[in-house]
């Protein structure tokens, strides 16, 4: 476990404090999509006690193929992740590629994210920093747990304190993830809060136009990861997966999450009071 810390909306991560939840659909589709997301989640989370951030993104940038469905772009995309944050009174995240993205970003979002492939862009993490909002930042697939560790020192060398580290999987041959459980407990050692991406953990990159994935094995990898104690879980949520823009195959249905979150919520507790906290 790390040190206790303050985090958003008066909520704490760190020590035996419940993992806080980022959920909402891939890319925003529609902003009638995002509102029914939405009130499924931050209901479910309000009845569990666990600190809820809304996810989208309003630019999927690093698609495999140029005729991709990316999503509205910077200007609407915020538009109506601004209307979700107002309506539903939940802090906000979305990814952003680009320095010059990250000041319009942080106008309305509580949570920059920096993609995978990105995670490494010094420029980038540290035009995060500088807005003061926190900074999550997923961890490549081609990147050892320690060496995070690099990431974070950009973010503190602008002078916060505010990051993430998101764990979703390491290549392992071609097209293929695995999760190590033993990278949580290798972060935690930096006192780096650790977030679990339970969806994207179970993709199979690249193969084609498109990415494959299998998203029967999220609930295992993501018990997987409770159970080393992390601070954060992150699952992409979807009312109908097959239909949606990105990552149709290892979204989340959104009807099933709710017995998936009370599980996980369970196991939280038991894990960090009854293992780590003896």
């Amino acid at each position: 476990m790390i040190q206790e810390r303050d985090f958003l909306a008066g909520a704490k991560i760190g020590g035996k404090n419940p993992f806080f939840l980022i959920a909402g659909p891939c890319v925003i589709e529609s902003r009638e999509l995002l509102v029914n997301v939405c009130s499924v989640m931050s209901d479910l989370c309000r009845e569990l006690g666990i600190a809820y951030i809304f996810k989208s993104s309003f630019d999927k940038a690093n698609r495999s193929a140029m005729d991709s469905r990316r999503g509205p772009g910077l200007e609407e995309g915020l538009r109506d992740l601004e209307y979700i944050k107002k309506t539903f009174g939940v802090p906000v995240l979305t990814d952003i590629h680009e320095v010059s993205q990250a000041a319009l970003a942080a106008e309305v979002v509580d949570i920059l994210q920096i993609p995978a492939f990105l995670c490494r862009q010094t420029d980038l993490l540290m035009a995060c920093a500088d807005t003061g909002k926190w900074v999550n930042v997923k961890k490549g697939q081609f990147l050892a747990p320690a060496d995070c560790v690099n990431i974070v020192d950009k973010i503190k060398a602008r002078g916060s304190q505010k990051f993430l580290i998101t764990e979703r999987g390491t290549s392992f041959g071609y097209n293929n993830l695995i999760f190590d459980p033993r990278s949580p407990e290798i972060l935690h050692e930096f006192d780096i809060p650790v977030v679990f991406d339970g969806t994207h953990s179970t993709q199979l990159p690249g193969g084609g136009k498109e990415s494959g994935g299998n998203r029967k094995f999220a609930p295992v990898l993501m018990r997987s990861a409770v159970a080393a104690g992390i601070e954060g879980v992150f699952m992409e949520v979807h009312p109908d997966p097959p239909s949606a823009w990105s990552d149709s195959s290892n979204q989340y249905y959104l009807d099933q999450a709710p017995d998936l979150l009370r599980k996980l919520s369970r196991l939280d507790r038991f894990v960090k009071n009854e293992v780590l906290g003896s």
